[in-house]
């Protein structure tokens, strides 16, 4: 694990079952345009609406070809969107056994029942896992892989079925702020294949998200408006062309409508990974490290504006650098600032466990780092991330 401390992190709901969203007709798009155009003047500079203030052939157009997107993404991935029912049994205070359900939210990705899904949905190991199709049709599932990573808040689940509708894999690095994205998912455990229409509202977001499992720090994550309820972690986040950018990971537990999902590209990694050696591998380094930014080097008077500082934890035993690490055998210490890996440097946007993702457990890579100001270079072997 790279383990990761941020100084006083806000802190995050992760929902072990996400996403809730209504599209009536073409209302999401008439609602962001009027959003953008609220001045009656501009709408009509615009071509929005006459001076008689009714709508023109222009806006009834734009509202269309929006809503028949909307549409159109949502026929196309909802076949293969799934919902996850968690059930196990409780024992109360006084010894009496009930059942207790949860519920979340995956999606297939292979025609015979490969189905991708959060960590934090399929995270009790004495629970049992069934998926329910959106044809209504249910399974018993099991879990085939959870990703090491702690940046990575991702499961593989597997049903015995065939001849499944799968979704298409697009791109989140492609993605624009102020993009429409729809969310779908198993809202409240109860409302299945529920659909949410937003946009994009930030990329490659950071943050320490707090859940039933204890923290977890997740980067380079997606944010969005789209609206996000218990129910619905796992889901799908698409774009207007039906493929899948992210999946429905946090929300904020104090503000409306900020969400997070995992980029896709972090998954594919994961698929690829369980295809070749039947479970999810990555690389491991050992060190525990707080990304810098301007305003962390103004506050700690740090020579630098980027890179990750070698720093201790803040529970008792968490130390800097874990014991017969490769950045333990490398002689990595406390204070050691990490500026690049193999000539890529490391920003807020770039951060030092996103780089090293893109690695392999047995990978020799060459780190510079500073060390009390002076510019140093080491070559690490990668170990894998257990």
């Amino acid at each position: 694990m790279e383990p990761n401390a941020y100084p006083k992190p806000k802190y995050l709901v992760i929902i072990a079952s996400l996403l809730a969203m209504f599209v009536v007709g073409g209302l999401g798009a008439l609602a962001a345009l009027d959003l953008a155009t609220k001045s009656p003047s501009l709408r009509q500079y615009l071509g929005l609406v006459n001076p008689d203030g009714k709508v023109t052939a222009r806006q009834e157009k734009l509202i269309l070809e929006e809503n028949s997107a909307v549409i159109s993404s949502v026929e196309k991935v909802s076949p293969a969107v799934v919902s996850i029912v968690t059930t196990r049994n409780v024992r109360n205070l006084f010894g009496d056994v009930f059942e207790q359900q949860g519920g979340g939210t995956g999606f297939i990705i292979s025609t015979d029942g490969t189905i991708l899904t959060n960590r934090h949905v399929v995270s009790d190991p004495r629970a049992e896992y069934t998926v329910i199709t959106s044809d209504g049709k249910d399974y018993p599932a099991k879990v085939l892989a959870t990703d090491p990573s702690p940046t990575a808040d991702l499961a593989i689940v597997k049903i015995e079925a065939t001849g499944l509708p799968v979704v298409e894999l697009g791109s989140s690095d492609d993605l624009k702020i102020g993009q429409f994205v729809v969310a779908i998912g198993n809202a409240l455990a109860e409302f299945q294949n529920t659909v949410t229409l937003g946009v994009v509202s930030a990329k490659d977001r950071h943050l320490t998200a707090a859940g039933v499992d204890g923290q977890e720090r997740l980067e380079g994550l997606i944010q969005t408006d789209a609206a996000i309820n218990p129910g619905n972690s796992g889901g799908p986040l698409i774009n207007l062309k039906g493929q899948v950018v992210g999946i429905n990971t946090a929300v904020s537990s104090d503000a409306q409508n900020i969400g997070f999902a995992t980029p896709i590209e972090l998954a594919e990694s994961a698929i690829k990974s369980f295809t070749k050696n039947g479970k999810i591998i990555r690389p491991f380094l050992g060190v525990r490290y707080q990304p810098i930014t301007k305003e962390y080097a103004r506050l700690e008077n740090l020579s630098v504006t980027e890179g990750a500082i070698v720093i201790r934890g803040n529970q008792v035993g968490e130390l800097p650098v874990a014991s017969g690490s490769p950045a333990d055998k490398a002689g990595f210490t406390e204070g050691d600032i990490i500026t690049e890996i193999n000539g890529e440097k490391i920003t807020e946007i770039r951060s030092l466990s996103r780089i090293l993702q893109q690695f392999q457990p047995g990978d020799q890579i060459t780190i510079i780092y500073l060390r009390k100001g002076e510019k140093q270079s080491v070559s690490v072997t990668l170990d894998e991330l257990k």
